[in-house]
């Protein structure tokens, strides 16, 4: 896909599974990209040091290691570089080790947010595009979802962090006049994947000899979504913006 314009976009969560691709993407196409991640032990850390020191090798590339949801931490990035997009995929995955960590989540997937929407609005930055989820639809029973459905029957505190994500994204377009841009992802998969996705925990216990876990005894249905159809969706989502400027 052809980039239009060499812009410095600041990605979140680079070294995570989609932040990593969608950084690659951004650099070979000669953008100035820079990285912020935590390297959490949600799934196993090297995974994520192998994605980044593959962005490590762009010139162009210059990575921050901390967290977002500290303040000090998030106006050092915006002080040392002047950003020209904001592309927040940085978050808490997981549905069900939300039942157990609820407050990772609230540090993860708000304070961090609202750290990010605070120094766009300070540093007068006026795009972002920020991943929601598919999650944010819960117990809809019409199918396939809309953008115009409802998403007010969340089911997982995971999935009402994302969508307190897009009402705080609203009210900062609203009262600030940034872009903002909210993708609702439905699980990604591809090269580098996050190991517990359903695909990857499936492969993986097959290739040992062991049974897979089934949940709601097989009684589901489950649409996957490549990375690189997820990439392109994001990168339209950020020239979209650059060519409202014109």
């Amino acid at each position: 896909m052809e980039i239009l314009n060499k812009k410095t976009i600041l990605i979140t969560g680079s070294a995570g599974f989609i932040g990593f691709h969608t950084a690659k993407k951004l650099l070979e196409a000669g953008n100035i990209i820079i990285g912020a991640d935590n390297f959490n032990n949600y799934y196993d850390p090297s995974l994520k040091e192998a994605r980044n020191s593959i962005l490590q090798g762009f010139s162009n590339f210059k990575l921050y290691r901390g967290d977002l949801s500290d303040e000090d931490f998030v106006e050092r990035i915006f002080k040392e570089n002047k950003i020209d997009q904001i592309c927040h995929l940085a978050a808490q995955a997981g549905v069900r080790y939300s039942l157990e960590n609820p407050r990772v989540y609230i540090k993860a997937n708000i304070d961090a947010f609202i750290n990010i929407l605070e120094a766009a609005r300070n540093y007068k930055i006026k795009d972002l595009v920020y991943a929601s989820s598919s999650s944010v639809y819960g117990n809809n029973k019409k199918v396939p979802f809309s953008v115009s459905d409802s998403v007010d029957n969340h089911i997982s505190l995971y999935a009402a962090t994302k969508r307190a994500d897009e009402l705080m994204a609203y009210t900062y377009s609203y009262l600030f006049g940034i872009n903002t841009t909210g993708l609702r992802f439905f699980t990604v998969i591809g090269p580098y994947g996050r190991p517990d996705m359903a695909l990857m925990l499936f492969t993986s216990a097959i290739s040992r000899g062991e049974a897979i876990k089934v949940f709601n005894f097989g009684k589901m249905k489950r649409d996957f979504t490549y990375i690189d159809d997820i990439v392109e969706g994001i990168l339209l989502a950020l020239k979209n913006r650059w060519l409202s400027d014109f």
